[in-house]
């Protein structure tokens, strides 16, 4: 293991070097971060199927757009929700909190309990994780920039630009790399 600190309720935003197809461009809230690895959701990569034709009782309560988002290449065949709630607040026992004010629902549960309790819920088909150490090797490795998440990130109505807008609002450097072109070989 190296000295990087737990990095859970930071994003991993994908760097050019990143080869593997499942993360290009991805931004990657980690939920969970130890020494025995990580877990975390793509929260860019939505896919063209209604949250109604898996999890008919959620489609009103989620965040538009209300689609379900691939979060990333494990487990697919599974579903997790996510939920934004300020930090301190109570939670129904439905709700997981994870790390500042990201939380895991129980999707088996009542959408209405969630009413006027947290501002957001997305469902994600599959997750990312990492074994130990396997995170940390890639960070050194410079796949991944590591920056603060903020609690629309996860809740975004426009998740296409969410890469582009999360390296922007770092400045310096990091906005810059938020100009380049999509084709890593043309920047």
């Amino acid at each position: 293991m190296t000295d990087t600190p737990a990095l859970s309720g930071q994003l991993l935003v994908a760097r050019s070097r990143l080869s593997d197809p499942s993360f290009h461009r991805a931004v990657v809230l980690l939920l969970d971060h130890g020494d025995e690895g990580a877990f975390g959701v793509v929260l860019n990569r939505p896919v063209p199927v209604d949250v109604d034709v898996v999890l008919p009782a959620w489609q009103d309560a989620v965040a538009e757009p209300a689609v379900l988002f691939q979060g990333g290449p494990v487990g697919l065949d599974g579903a997790l929700g996510v939920a934004v709630a300020p930090v301190g607040a109570a939670l129904p026992s439905t709700v997981d909190r994870m790390v500042g004010p990201f939380g895991l629902v129980d999707l088996d549960s009542d959408p209405a309990d969630l009413v006027g309790r947290v501002t957001g819920v997305r469902v994600f088909a599959g997750h990312s994780g990492w074994g130990a150490g396997q995170l940390e090797e890639e960070i050194e490795e410079g796949a991944w920039f590591v920056v603060p998440a903020e609690a629309d990130d996860a809740m975004t109505s426009e998740p296409d630009d969410l890469w582009r807008r999360v390296l922007r609002r770092q400045g310096g450097d990091l906005a810059i790399v938020s100009t380049f072109a999509e084709d890593a070989s043309l920047n």
